[in-house]
């Protein structure tokens, strides 16, 4: 259901023509049961797990709400933090960490026969296990008391728009909403449907095009590794990647808008970003402002100024890189940007870098410097190991042309040029998506074109959306 967009414009249409007709409690409730009907069509067992680590968390939130007993509190936390990342760690990093064990040992020589248990990755359990941690942490730290409502705390994990891949729900941002009464409103139904057409814009017209030739490049299909199809390669999964998560976000909180609700917004225009910590402000937010909250800050942050504040930069990438999957090339991902960052940090410190009041000359070139930034980490992202990552980075030192190269690269323009421009626009109005305070009459013009548009120019070869991975 979560890759053929028919199916889930025919599931979405189906739940939003029933849901209105009911109260806020018995909303809840078949909200809760079209959820996880969405999360159990493709395997029931993993509705089972995610039910399971539900009811837990629920159960230990209560209890830490009602103690008074800090050490008790504290074994309580403990106690949920641990059966959380060890469901994660099994489902996810299992296979990880004992294939690289047995690579270490291979190299002195050592050999160990590890039984073979192929464990299947539960979609969207790093999620849904990021919401239910923050939950825990926040009832802990009294910032929201712990619901009473197991039907309320299970939607709130649970909501099929953002349950699959994102964005990562904050508790004191969304749980009130699904504890709250909700009243139909037509423009911000009308601004889900906006968002659902622009998300289906950047997902099947941009990304999927892009897709196509990032797989060539990364493929080599285009030819052994060299300076223009490194080039082609890095731009378009950039742009493949940029247009495919903040579709889906888009699509997610379009979704969730038809019903009632409001998502965070989870990208503001990253490639227009004049620092590395600028990107990270804008891009996947709620992932960023996750790691700031619940493991920089908790690690130190940067109370202690000098290298334990490079430290913990380094070391809340490198796990935010392990959390996009189980693979040293994600590790090598967010070791460049912690790396990054504490240079940054480093530099803002010692007077050597200032992003704050530039010219538009320096601003851009600032941007066209961490772009490309970007994309040199990105390669390390798409890659499917180190080595393939590597040999691919070795097109930088070979200079080869060929015809089919510039009608690649004419491709990739014509591609992407359309969200920069996009993105260009909205950097300019402050506007969450196009049009945003535009009158009725502009907007309704807008989603006809945006329909025309994904009619006209989505891609022949479908692709599921990367995130879904995570």
């Amino acid at each position: 259901m979560w890759f053929d967009t028919p199916a889930y414009a025919l599931f979405l249409i189906s739940i939003v023509a029933v849901y209105w007709r009911l109260n806020r409690t018995s909303q809840n409730v078949f909200l809760l049961a079209a959820s996880y009907f969405f999360y159990g069509w493709w395997d029931y067992r993993f509705l089972l797990l995610m039910m399971g680590s539900t009811a837990i968390d629920f159960t230990i939130a209560r209890y830490i709400q009602r103690c008074e007993s800090d050490s008790t509190r504290r074994t309580l936390l403990v106690t949920s933090l641990v059966i959380n990342f060890g469901i994660l760690g099994i489902f996810k990093y299992l296979h990880f960490f004992t294939d690289s064990f047995t690579h270490i040992l291979a190299v002195f020589r050592l050999s160990v026969s590890a039984p073979l248990l192929r464990v299947i990755l539960p979609p969207g359990i790093s999620f849904y296990t990021f919401q239910e941690i923050a939950y825990i942490v926040d009832v802990y730290k009294r910032k929201l008391p712990a619901t009473e409502s197991f039907v309320d705390y299970a939607l709130f994990i649970s909501l099929f728009p953002h349950l699959i891949a994102g964005p990562i729900q904050r508790p004191n941002h969304l749980l009130p909403q699904v504890q709250q009464p909700r009243r139909f409103r037509s423009d911000q139904f009308f601004d889900g449907i906006l968002l659902i057409l622009s998300g289906l814009f950047r997902k099947c017209v941009i990304a999927d095009n892009c897709a196509l030739l990032a797989n060539a490049a990364f493929s080599g299909h285009l030819g052994p590794p060299n300076l223009p199809v490194l080039t082609i390669g890095a731009y378009a999964f950039a742009w493949q990647i940029y247009g495919d998560f903040s579709g889906y976000s888009d699509i997610a909180r379009g979704s969730a808008q038809l019903f009632g609700f409001h998502f965070m917004v989870n990208f503001r225009q990253p490639y227009l970003a004049t620092s590395v910590q600028d990107f990270w402000r804008r891009w996947h937010i709620s992932l960023s402002t996750w790691l700031r909250d619940y493991l920089y800050i908790p690690l130190g942050g940067s109370a202690e100024p000098g290298y334990k504040t490079y430290r913990n930069l380094l070391a809340t990438m490198v796990l935010g890189g392990l959390w996009h999957g189980a693979n040293w090339t994600f590790v090598v991902w967010g070791w460049l940007h912690g790396a990054a960052l504490a240079i940054e940090r480093y530099a803002r410190e010692t007077g050597l870098l200032r992003t704050e009041g530039l010219r538009l000359g320096s601003t851009w070139l600032h941007r066209i410097f961490v772009f490309h930034l970007v994309c040199l980490s990105w390669v390390f992202f798409r890659a499917e190991s180190l080595g393939s990552a590597a040999s691919f980075l070795q097109g930088l030192s070979r200079v080869a042309w060929l015809p089919e190269y510039a009608v690649a690269l004419k491709f990739l323009a014509l591609s992407a040029i359309p969200l920069f421009l996009v993105d260009l626009y909205l950097e300019h109005s402050g506007e969450e998506y196009v049009f945003q305070q535009r009158a009725p009459a502009a907007r309704i013009a807008l989603a006809c074109g945006l329909v025309l548009l994904i009619a006209l120019f989505s891609a022949n070869q479908a692709n599921a959306f990367i995130y879904f991975q995570f």
